[in-house]
């Protein structure tokens, strides 16, 4: 069986009440004055967008009001998208989630082709979790690590082989994405030698939704929204960035924000975060144990495979040469599918600094032998979407599920 529809765990954002009509977004060259860009940013109605490319750069959407003012600053600038407004109504709306493939050896059905065309709510993920498990029930389970700020469940899935189930070492996968990952279990059901073998000796926990209040507030709310959903006592902007808040290098000068109303605003305190709470507690417990031997935090957008560490550019994880060795041969297996090139490098290096930020705290203190973020497509932002669209959901999956099985069969 060729799984062509690993979906390659997208960011599932849809149209949202608040208008980004007339909304541009630009790129901005910051190598000899980012921080005094930044500074002049925070007097202008705007969003930062993804994680730039590159060191030097910076990626913003620039509301109408603001734009006279943003130019009269002149900045060195490129025009990356004339109307977001535009791109958001073209991306969808929520399609009707129908588990209709039946395969051998699965109890219950399992989605169709056609729902990796569109986007789905976080009760449509939930429900998949749940139809997963009822066509493995022998091999898997639902989880909930935790509640998020709103009470919501941090739910995910477990799936093993024939190995006893939470004995061996585990592969975490997490995310603000959908991660249909259906094809593991289709995989295993269907002979696929690779993936029987990896299910056999690894333990999946598969998290799609780490920030299940922001994600509901993408969807009905504000399309842009990044952060979670926390309200401070003494501030009127709300939210941290849960991946500038995990327990690990949190204070590091110049990796997150100290300002409540910034997009990576790391929190009052390490950890502070429910979210980050439960997910600290759920992965030190799998660490624990049986110890971790893969894990990714996936993202989009900007094709890069990102390294420990992000907290510093002169720290070396001790065993670099290993994991970039691996990361390459990842790198060349997506781009054999649909040509499209991975950067991939320790994340201080590639793209900037990060403090707080869960690869470098799964790394080094839950010990994973792999712990990496993946930034999906597209490369920058372009016409073709900052977010990935809908009709590029299959063939993402198709260039991710290459690079993934490369990664597998390296463990």
């Amino acid at each position: 069986m060729k799984f062509s529809l690993f979906v390659g765990l997208l960011v599932p954002f849809v149209a949202a009440k608040v208008s980004y009509n007339g909304w541009k977004a630009y790129k901005i060259d910051t190598v000899h004055s980012h921080e005094a860009v930044t500074n002049s940013l925070k007097d202008f109605h705007h969003v930062s967008l993804g994680c730039g490319h590159s060191r030097g750069a910076l990626e913003v959407a620039i509301s109408p009001e603001s734009l006279d003012a943003f130019r009269a600053l002149d900045l060195n600038t490129t025009l990356l998208n004339d109307d977001l407004g535009v791109e958001i109504a073209e991306e969808g709306m929520f399609e009707a989630y129908n588990p209709t493939t039946k395969a051998q050896g699965l109890v219950a059905a399992l989605p169709n082709k056609s729902y990796f065309k569109s986007y789905h709510n976080l009760e449509q993920h939930f429900q998949f979790l749940s139809d997963l498990h009822a066509s493995l029930p022998n091999n898997s389970e639902i989880f909930s690590a935790g509640k998020s700020v709103q009470n919501r469940e941090l739910r995910g899935i477990h799936l093993w082989g024939n190995g006893a189930q939470g004995k061996n070492p585990a592969i975490i996968w997490h995310g603000n994405v959908h991660a249909r990952e259906w094809i593991t279990a289709m995989g295993y059901k269907n002979n696929d030698a690779l993936i029987r073998d990896t299910l056999d000796s690894y333990d999946f926990y598969i998290m799609p939704i780490v920030n299940p209040d922001g994600f509901v507030y993408t969807t009905k709310t504000d399309r842009l929204w990044r952060k979670n959903r926390q309200k401070y006592p003494r501030h009127s902007c709300i939210g941290t960035d849960i991946n500038r808040n995990w327990p690990y290098k949190w204070d590091v000068p110049g990796g997150a924000s100290e300002y409540p109303c910034d997009e990576t605003y790391r929190g009052v305190e390490a950890g502070d975060t429910p979210e980050n709470q439960a997910l600290v507690n759920h992965t030190m417990t799998i660490s624990k144990n049986t110890g971790i031997r893969s894990y990714v935090d996936w993202h989009s957008y900007s094709q890069l495979i990102l390294l420990p560490y992000g907290y510093s550019c002169s720290a070396k994880a001790n065993n670099l040469r290993t994991q970039m060795d691996v990361a390459s041969g990842v790198a060349d297996a997506i781009r054999k599918v649909h040509g499209l090139e991975f950067e991939y490098g320790p994340t201080c290096e590639t793209i900037y600094q990060t403090s707080g930020e869960s690869s470098d705290w799964v790394f080094d203190v839950a010990k994973a032998e792999f712990s990496w973020g993946i930034e999906l497509r597209p490369r920058r932002l372009t016409g073709d979407g900052f977010v990935i669209p809908a009709n590029q959901i299959v063939q993402s999956g198709e260039e991710i599920w290459a690079g993934m099985r490369y990664l597998f069969a390296r463990l």
